[in-house]
């Protein structure tokens, strides 16, 4: 099956005063059309800097290099009108923090009608009853009635939820989503949740899902990628990745995570933590960035940078000692097979 989205070598450097930033370095992975997946790490690994690189939607003082194919078309080579007709269209975004994303100036019908009538030529008639259709879709009670509200008049969860309405309008192949859960409580982020379900269900779109929390990864991802200090360290099938992980950063972040229903007192409740810091990354690593923070680490992974190889069918890791499906370390390589 044909990719609906191919990213290769995906980097990302950011111009600051104390020289340059090498916010993403060497990501690659694909995306079927209708898949879910997820692309986690913790703050500041790279996930944003990578959906806004998707879109062609870097800041100036940002640079990108790599490829980015969606259905086949090179989407770096584009200028930027050709891109902003695809934005919208054919890809499209909801980003993390909805306030400061939808227009406080109007109403959430217009910013919704405007994506329509700017990609689908439809009359103002048109694409007012198909923003009252698109908002009924990620429901949103009395829809009719909630067109000719602002941004402000609505809760935090109902304005996510516009966004999506927003970025869905134009049935795009494929749909960024970041951290789309956060500071939403647990009912709306179930039913945000639902809806992306609904929407790939129903469109076949494909999810690229950004975030740091496990639990949603576990209850909707089909794949999962995770990423450390800008680069690919990780991918498998969420089940997989979940049941047996090969990089040892990856068993961190699960070891992270709350266990409830364990015993009181019970040493294993309690949270594991990765020593030391993530490093700051100036420019491409000769080695592996994990290795001062990691247990498994020896003379070769200071030496060497690892890339991804496969550990089981379908499981990727860039580690030079991952973790097989037993439990016991596997033995080490030098070379490595890219992930797809």
């Amino acid at each position: 099956m044909t990719p609906v989205l191919e990213v290769r070598d995906l980097g990302v450097t950011i111009g600051t005063d104390e020289g340059p930033v090498l916010a993403v370095d060497g990501l690659s992975f694909d995306m079927a059309a209708g898949e879910v997946v997820a692309l986690v790490g913790e703050s500041g690994c790279g996930k944003s800097m990578t959906a806004l690189a998707i879109m062609g939607l870097l800041p100036p003082a940002a640079a990108r290099r790599g490829s980015v194919r969606l259905a086949g078309r090179e989407l770096t080579a584009l200028d930027s009108r050709a891109m902003r007709d695809v934005r919208g269209r054919e890809i499209a975004m909801v980003f993390q923090e909805p306030m400061t994303s939808l227009n406080p100036a109007f109403t959430v019908g217009y910013q919704i009608a405007e994506v329509l009538r700017r990609h689908q030529g439809l009359s103002r008639r048109a694409a007012t009853a198909r923003a009252v259709e698109l908002l009924d879709r990620v429901r949103i009670p009395a829809p009719a009635a909630r067109i000719g509200e602002y941004p402000h008049q609505m809760s935090g969860g109902m304005r996510q939820r516009v966004m999506i309405a927003m970025a869905v309008a134009c049935n795009p192949k494929v749909l960024i989503a970041d951290e789309p859960t956060t500071a939403l409580d647990v009912t709306i982020q179930a039913q945000v949740l639902d809806i992306m379900r609904e929407l790939r269900a129903d469109l076949g779109t494909a999810i690229l899902l950004i975030t740091h929390d496990l639990g949603v990864v576990a209850d909707i991802a089909d794949r999962v990628e995770i990423m450390y200090a800008g680069t690919h360290a990780e991918s498998a099938p969420a089940g997989e990745l979940f049941a047996a992980p090969g990089h040892p950063y990856t068993t961190g972040l699960l070891g992270a995570v709350p266990r409830p229903g364990l015993p009181a007192g019970d040493d294993r409740k309690r949270l594991q933590e990765i020593p030391g810091m993530v490093p700051t990354v100036r420019e491409r690593a000769a080695a592996c960035v994990f290795a001062p923070r990691c247990g498994r680490a020896d003379a070769g992974c200071r030496a060497a940078r690892p890339v991804l190889r496969e550990i089981a069918p379908g499981h990727f890791a860039a580690c030079f000692h991952p973790v097989n499906r037993a439990g016991a370390l596997a033995q080490p390589e030098t070379g490595g097979q890219e992930a797809r």
